[in-house]
């Protein structure tokens, strides 16, 4: 069972260098723990001195790395350990198929948060530059965007753009090439299928009156029908994917994509308010402030505004993209998150969690809750981490204690400043 394992292990070299370049050390401290390794015990210098240093420069590699801000290459590459440490865990505990099972569930969950989140990165990509620690992530996404429009206009006319998992626009793309030829003596082109060629048979009378209609068709109601066709399918496709796998396939579809596509599913439809306040107030910035910032004597009041409207953006895009990120990592691990309103509808869809697959994934534990029939007066915001339960919320229970404490506190203070008027 493990000896693929045992084998993986004996091809990776696991040392200071590997787990730099994991890390993504620059060359400056990779040529410094370089020389370092290369110091001889002849010099006067452990083993121990070695292993110290080399940690610091480590460490101090990674401390870069995390000042520089995130990176789109950073967060894929912690999902990828935390698959692999999962999935090695999961050999341990079960066997190596069921392991490969789980995780390739979780990962097809995971894929779903991680698509919606490259979205999310893409609106909000001009507005990243502008928050110190996600500027990185918003350079990232805008050179990627730079580089697909690149590739849209030169390698669409060598069909590099068209995949076998978007059908329709693989059909446009073989009709449209393959009835146009190219002369390679004129340059000029021509229709080659058979309409085309049967409007070139008739004679002059017949073409005169034929060709209005033939170029009206293939130069303008083609091409806006497949427009139209594309706008209304790329609006219809996720729902017809969900509707096609976790409707129809139900019986083929795990538990846990179905609850985390229908979750997200239903998440959109309250982030679109978020999407749009963020840009109505990006929109007041640029075209009302910003053109009085830029007078020479700029008023207080709209340059204090102007850092308010910062701040806002700056919390709403974070909180937004780390909401996105909390749901991802849930759905790599296998596991389930509770946030009120969203999980209720979402379980009247698709049901609870069957407790007898060890594919459903992790615990659920507000819907054991309500097989207990326990009773709350006010609705329980946490669940605990990956919805294990907790007897206390570990949120509000602090502030609870400490609001309680300085309660007492102000009520002890109340009662000693009563007694010494009274004995006064």
């Amino acid at each position: 069972m493990l000896y693929s394992f045992r084998l993986l292990l004996f091809l990776i070299n696991i040392d200071q260098t590997t787990i730099l370049q994991w890390i993504g050390g620059d060359l400056k401290t990779k040529t410094s723990l370089n020389r370092w390794q290369n110091i001889t015990t002849e010099d006067s210098i452990d083993n121990i001195d070695k292993s110290v240093q080399s940690l610091k420069l480590l460490i101090g590699s990674s401390w870069q790395k995390i000042q520089a801000g995130l990176e789109l290459s950073d967060i894929e590459n912690i999902i990828v350990f935390l698959v692999f440490v999962r999935f090695i865990i999961l050999i341990f505990r079960y066997n190596l198929k069921t392991s490969t099972y789980i995780t390739l569930v979780g990962i097809c969950a995971g894929y779903l948060w991680y698509r919606h989140f490259i979205d999310m990165i893409s609106w909000y990509s001009h507005l990243l530059v502008k928050i110190p620690y996600l500027e990185n992530l918003g350079t990232n996404m805008i050179n990627l965007e730079d580089q697909n429009d690149l590739l849209v206009d030169t390698d669409m006319t060598l069909g590099s753009n068209v995949h076998w998992y978007n059908p329709g626009k693989l059909l446009y793309y073989a009709f449209t090439k393959g009835i146009i030829q190219t002369d390679p003596d004129s340059g000029l082109q021509y229709y080659i299928d058979p309409i085309s060629m049967m409007v070139s048979n008739l004679d002059e009378k017949n073409q005169a009156f034929v060709l209005p209609y033939y170029y009206k068709i293939y130069n303008s109601i083609i091409p806006r029908s497949f427009e139209a066709i594309s706008a209304f399918w790329s609006q219809l496709s996720g729902l017809a994917a969900y509707t096609m796998i976790t409707r129809i396939g139900k019986r083929y579809c795990p538990y846990l994509v179905r609850w985390h596509w229908t979750f997200l599913l239903i998440f959109e439809l309250v982030e679109q308010v978020i999407i749009f306040f963020v840009y109505r107030v990006a929109y007041f910035q640029q075209a009302v402030l910003e053109p009085d910032l830029i007078s020479s004597n700029p008023d207080p009041n709209i340059l204090f505004q102007f850092n308010i409207l910062n701040i806002v953006l700056a919390v709403c895009i974070t909180l937004h993209l780390g909401l996105l990120l909390f749901a991802l990592l849930h759905a790599v691990c296998g596991q389930y998150f509770y946030f009120p309103f969203f999980v209720e509808n979402t379980e009247l869809h698709i049901g609870p969690r069957p407790k007898n697959s060890i594919y459903s994934g992790g615990k659920t534990a507000w819907q054991d809750e309500k097989e207990t029939n326990i009773q709350r007066t006010f609705p329980k915001l946490w669940y605990g981490w990956f919805g294990s339960g907790t007897s206390e919320n570990w949120i509000f229970s602090p502030f609870k204690q400490f609001l309680i404490t300085t309660l007492d506190k102000i009520k002890n203070f109340r009662k000693r400043g009563r007694r010494k008027k009274l004995e006064e």
